[in-house]
C-alpha cells in the first residue's frame, strides 16, 4: 500500500516499527509524515529510533583546518573557494606542532575522533606525504581515532591514508544529486560518490552529509539522508547554513527552526542506523531548539571549532549533553 493510501496514525506507527527493527523510511512515506504531523510528534519518533540504535552516547569528534582558502572549486557555500573574495586566512599546510597540539587537546577531553581537513579539489601527491606524516605522528602521541577529509582522492591516496592510521574518511555529499548542480559545477554528486567507494574498499568507514538551508526543498535534504545512507556512511554530519559575506549564498534566508527540527527527525527515519550529527551552524540556534534536536534523532556532535567558523566549546556541549543524561 502506498504512504498516501494509510491513514495519517497508521503511516506514523508503520514508520515508527519499521525504523526501530533498522529497516528504512521512503522519501516519499517520509514527505508524506511531514504533511499531516507536527515537527514535534515527529522528533518524538525520531528519538526512539535514535536510542534504539546509537544509545545515549555522543558521538564526538573534532576537526582542525589543515590547508586553508585557494580552493579551485566554486561551492557556493564555501568560503575557502577561490572564486569568492571572504577574506580567510589562507595558508598550505598546518605546522606539525599545530596539529599535534590540537589533537592532543581533543584527545584529554575525551572527544573520540580528529580529523585533519584541507581545502581544495584534492591533495597532490607529494603532499600526501606531509599530511601522512603529520598523521603518523599524531598516531604515536594519541590514542584518539583518526579521520580525514581531503576532496576527491585516488583510490592509492586512500589506501595511503589508511596506512598511516586513519580509520574513517569525510566526504560530504552536500545536498541531493538533483540539487547539487546549482551549487557547484566545478565537480559532481557522482565524483563524490567514487570517492566514498573508495573509501570504502581503502578499509575506511565513511562520514557524509550536507547542508540544509541552501535554497533547497524538504525533499533534497531527504535524498541526501537516503543517498548517504546507501553510499554506506555510517555518520551523517547535519550543517545548517551561515550565510558568509562574499558568497553567492551571502544573502540566502536563514531557515527557520521548526523546519531544521522536521528535516532532522524525518532524515533519521531515512536513516536509522547512522550516527547523526551536529555540525557547523548550530551555534545560531536557541537552546531549546538545540535541546529538541538533542531529543530529535540527534546522535553526535563535531564539537569545538569549524573551519572557518566558530563553534560551541567543548566544556558548554559537555554540561547540555549531561543535563539531558547523555554520556560522551
Amino acid at each position: 500500500m502506498e504512504a498516501n493510501e494509510l491513514s495519517p496514525d497508521i503511516l506514523l506507527q508503520t514508520v515508527r516499527e519499521r525504523a526501530l527493527q533498522g529497516i528504512p523510511a521512503t522519501v516519499e512515506e517520509a514527505l508524506a509524515l511531514a504533511s499531516v504531523h507536527t515537527p514535534d510528534t515527529l522528533a518524538d519518533v525520531a528519538d526512539e529510533v535514535r536510542q534504539r540504535w546509537c544509545g545515549d552516547k555522543i558521538d564526538t569528534c573534532s576537526i582542525v583546518n589543515a590547508r586553508s582558502g585557494r580552493c579551485s572549486e566554486n561551492c557556493k557555500w564555501c568560503a575557502q573557494s577561490a572564486s569568492h573574495s571572504t577574506g580567510i586566512k589562507e595558508y598550505e599546510f598546518i605546522p606539525l606542532g599545530e596539529a599535534l597540539q590540537a589533537a592532543k587537546a581533543n584527545s584529554d577531553r575525551k572527544v573520540a575522533r580528529f580529523s585533519l581537513v584541507t581545502s581544495g579539489r584534492k591533495v597532490a601527491p607529494a603532499d600526501m606525504d606531509r599530511f601522512c606524516s603529520i598523521f603518523r605522528e599524531i598516531g604515536q602521541r594519541s590514542d584518539i581515532s583518526l579521520c580525514a577529509s581531503m576532496g576527491l582522492l585516488s583510490k592509492d591516496q586512500l589506501i595511503r591514508l589508511r596506512e598511516a592510521g586513519v580509520r574513517r574518511y569525510h566526504c560530504n555529499l552536500e545536498t541531493s544529486a538533483a540539487f547539487f548542480p546549482t551549487l557547484c559545477t566545478t565537480h559532481s554528486h557522482a565524483d563524490k560518490l567514487q570517492t566514498i567507494a573508495w573509501a570504502r574498499e581503502a578499509g575506511m568507514e565513511v562520514c557524509s552529509g550536507g547542508i540544509i538551508g541552501m535554497g533547497e526543498t524538504l525533499r533534497d535534504r531527504l535524498e541526501l539522508a537516503e543517498q548517504a545512507r546507501d553510499a554506506g556512511a555510517c555518520s551523517i554530519p547535519v550543517n545548517i547554513l551561515q550565510p558568509i559575506k562574499g558568497t553567492p549564498l551571502e544573502s540566502v534566508p536563514l531557515i527557520s527552526e521548526e523546519e531544521i527540527i522536521l528535516s532532522v527527525a524525518l532524515m533519521r527515519l531515512v536513516a536509522p542506523k547512522v550516527a547523526m550529527r551536529f555540525a557547523g551552524g548550530r551555534a545560531r540556534l536557541s537552546p531549546e531548539t538545540t535541546r529538541r534536536l538533542l531529543k530529535g534523532g540527534i546522535s553526535g556532535s563535531l564539537v569545538g571549532d569549524m573551519l572557518t567558523t566558530i563553534g560551541n566549546k567543548i566544556d558548554d556541549d559537555y554540561a547540555l549533553y549531561d543535563s539531558l543524561g547523555r554520556t560522551h
